[in-house]
This record gives C-alpha cells, structure tokens and sequence, in this order.
C-alpha cells in the first residue's frame, strides 16, 4: 500500500519513473488516460506504428496538445513531455527509460518486442497475454536472467485473479477454483466477424460500426479470449486447466461457491485447484441475475469446522454446507489499473504475476469443416476459435497453438470441433515466434 508514496518519492527528487509505450490501440489508451495523472510516472515515449494517430489517441485521452510535441527522447526527459515515434530501436537504446509496456495485441510481434525490452535491460509488462500464453514462461525466465521483471497486466483480468489466488493461499485456504466471468453461449464458438454483429446488437447501443473491431469482440465472445486469459492463470498460479478445456457454467456471483465446487461435492468441477469461466446467460439466452460478466473470482475450500463456521457468520458467500465459499470482484478496469503494474515492477522490482511453468495451453480448434488449402485467421477470425488444454495434452498431441494459427495454410482438411496440430499447417520454422515457442515447449516440457 506504499506504491502511491514510493512514486511520490521519486516525483519529489526529478526521478519520475519513465515508461515507453507501445501500441497505442484500446488499452494502451485507457492508461494513458490516468498515466498522465499520476505522480511519480512520465510516458517518455509511445511507439505506436502510426504516430499521428498515436497523437490523436493523446487528445482524446485528455492529453494538452504541447505534452506530446517532444522532439526527441532528449526534450522528452528534459520536462513532461511525450515523444511519438515508430522507432523502437532508438527508444530501447535509451538507459532513462526504466520500463515498456507491449500492448500490441499480436502474439508474434510481442514476443519480439519482449525479447528486444529484456535485452536492452528494461522492466517489460506484457499487456499483450496472447503473446504470454504462446511463450510468457520462456520470456519470464529471459527477464530473470536478466536482471529484470516479466509481469502480467494489472487491470486486466489475468493479473487480478492472479491476486485471488495469491490473497487465498497467502491466508491459507485452498484455492478449489479461480476466473472471471462474460457471456458466453455454445453457439458463440461458430461466430465470426461477420456473424459477431447479431450478438453485439443484442446487448451494446452501436450507432457507429466504423468504431468498433468486430475481430476482437468476436475472440472474447467465442470463447477464445477466456481460454487465453485462463491459460495465463493457470501458467501464473499453478492452478490445473480442466481436461476437456473451459465448460462456462451459468452462475450468479451468489452462486460461485455452489456451481464451482467439486462434482462429488454436487458442483461442476471435475478437478480441484482449476480454473473456469461463468457465463452471464442461461444456456437458453435469458440473463442471469446478479451475474459476474465483467468480474473476477476464487473460490476457497475450508478445511476445519471451525473455519466454515467463520464463512457463515461473515458472509462469505458459501455454500449451502459452509464448506465452500467465494471472493469476488465485480469489474475490472483495463488499462486505467495498469499503473500499479509499473510502479510494483520499477519500484518494488515485483510483478504483478508472471509466468512460472507450462501448465496450459490454447490450441486452435475448427469453428467448421476447413479444407485442405484454407488459410487460418487466427484469434477472433472465420476458421478457428481457441480451446484451453493441459499443456501435457498439447505437447503429447501435437496440438497447434492458437498464437501461431494465422497466415498459415492448411495442408489436410480439419472437421469442426477438431484440434488442429502442427502437421495439419505449412508454417515457417525459422519465424521468431515459432522458434520461441518450440525452444519454450523443449524447455518446459517436463512441467
């Protein structure tokens, strides 16, 4: 609770932490927003492919006109200004740069952007999770190497339900199951951008289309998003992905601890210590009440009589044996939360979680019968949509990560619902991301 004095600190000797910034899409936004506000920190430099359109993201977040006119890194740290720019290289050379936040949302170029943040020395938090679950162990274990933190997104789910689990095991409870909520249907998985439309317009007033990325609304709508962020839990934590991938059980943030419990015990978990995803509708469309859509969870198993006799009396949403009950946060704020990431990883030198082992994986899975010559799309796209599996599972099968499924060709035909596997594309294995992730796979084979 100290990080708010600890900025302070540096804003009153002219040491503002000084953070790059690259991409400067939806959530590279959102903390700009409040970075701009908060003592202590100084967005040194953006480096976004489209500078001027990284200058018109400024002013929409609030930023004055001068504070993003920096000429160059020099003028930027000379004051508070902020320096645009689409060379990286330039801005990682510079020492006075502490941190970078890689918000790019593309698996491949994150990967190489991390590695380029880790070798120039700096503090990298990696908004970037579909880039963390292709290769964050891999990553992880570089930035120690090297001196420096690999963290996951505060403000993003991954990283709060980190804290569940990290705020359960530190009090002693044994964690039976932690995630997070959304919407969810079986029929989503077939969705595509095209289709996306018809369940957007269920429940979001859009009068502008041109506004919205219907490629990125279709990947948390089909189930590929929640695998991807589950995977980074599980990967963070330790926590068991379930055999068969994510089931979202319907569940109200009062029914956690009874839909989320074992099934011997009467609930839906084939295993104990897992992850899983609620969903905020009832397998017939109707909306659940008091749902959790936009929140995080864990549940928490207690081990004496006396403690579930303490679950009662507080409240503590339980079960209706008092043996298990739930912990809840109702929302989550995206980028605006990002600042605790920086701050804890310049500051308390501290991620706010990373990944420490190969549990889970995302694997690409047909959304319907492919032909032999198609050419996948990757996250959110027409062709495959991401499943959660045991990273055993992956390795064991072969499976193709759902981070490497896009501009690739297939080279048999896939039926819907089908896994697909490394030998069923045409891929580059000298691409970086490959490369890493075959020498992530090798490296954390054993678990």
């Amino acid at each position: 609770m100290n990080l708010s004095n600890m900025l302070a600190h540096r804003a009153e000797t002219g040491r503002p932490v000084r953070v790059a910034l690259i991409g400067a899409g939806k959530f590279g936004s959102m903390y700009l927003t409040q970075a701009r506000l908060t003592v202590g920190v100084h967005i040194t430099a953006i480096v976004d492919l489209d500078p001027a359109r990284a200058r018109r993201t400024l002013a929409t977040c609030g930023w004055p006109e001068e504070q993003s006119r920096a000429m160059s890194l020099d003028d930027a740290c000379a004051g508070d200004a902020t320096f645009v720019t689409d060379d990286l290289a330039a801005v990682l050379a510079d020492e006075r740069i502490e941190l970078v936040i890689e918000a790019t949302g593309d698996p491949s170029v994150g990967i190489r952007h991390a590695l380029a943040v880790i070798e120039a020395g700096k503090h990298v938090v990696m908004v970037n999770v579909e880039a963390d679950v292709l290769a964050g162990p891999l990553l992880a274990r570089r930035a120690e190497q090297a001196g420096v933190v690999y963290s996951l997104a505060w403000g993003d789910q991954p990283a709060l339900i980190c804290e569940h689990v990290d705020w359960a095991r530190a009090c002693g409870f044994k964690v039976v199951c932690a995630g997070k909520g959304t919407r969810y249907l079986p029929t989503y998985h077939q969705l595509t951008p095209e289709t996306v439309w018809d369940v957007l317009t269920q429940y979001l007033h859009i009068t502008d289309r041109s506004l919205i990325n219907p490629k990125m609304f279709n990947s948390f709508l089909d189930g590929t998003k929640s695998g991807i962020e589950m995977t980074a839990v599980c990967n963070a934590t330790g926590l068991l992905p379930q055999p068969d991938g994510l089931s979202f059980p319907p569940a109200s943030r009062f029914e956690l601890s009874t839909v989320l419990r074992p099934k011997e015990a009467g609930g839906t978990l084939p295993i104990t210590g897992t992850t899983e995803v609620v969903s905020s509708l009832t397998r017939d469309g109707a909306d659940v009440p008091h749902h959790l859509a936009m929140g995080t969870f864990v549940v928490i198993e207690g081990e004496t009589d006396y403690a579930r006799q303490c679950f009662r009396e507080y409240h503590m949403l339980e079960d209706e044996t008092g043996r298990y009950a739930a912990l809840y946060r109702p929302t989550h704020m995206i980028g605006m939360e990002l600042g605790l990431s920086v701050a804890s990883a310049v500051l308390r030198k501290e991620p706010t979680g990373m990944p420490r082992g190969f549990v889970a994986d995302v694997v690409a899975t047909a959304k319907r019968n492919l032909k032999a010559g198609e050419m996948l799309d990757g996250e959110g796209g027409a062709t495959v949509w991401g499943k959660q599996q045991p990273a055993s599972v992956s390795l064991d099968r072969g499976l193709l990560p759902l981070g490497l499924a896009a501009h690739v060709k297939l080279v048999r035909d896939i039926a819907e619902g089908e896994m697909l596997r490394w030998d069923d594309v045409a891929i580059d294995m000298d691409q970086t991301a490959v490369r890493i992730r075959r020498e992530m796979e090798a490296a954390f084979s054993a678990g």
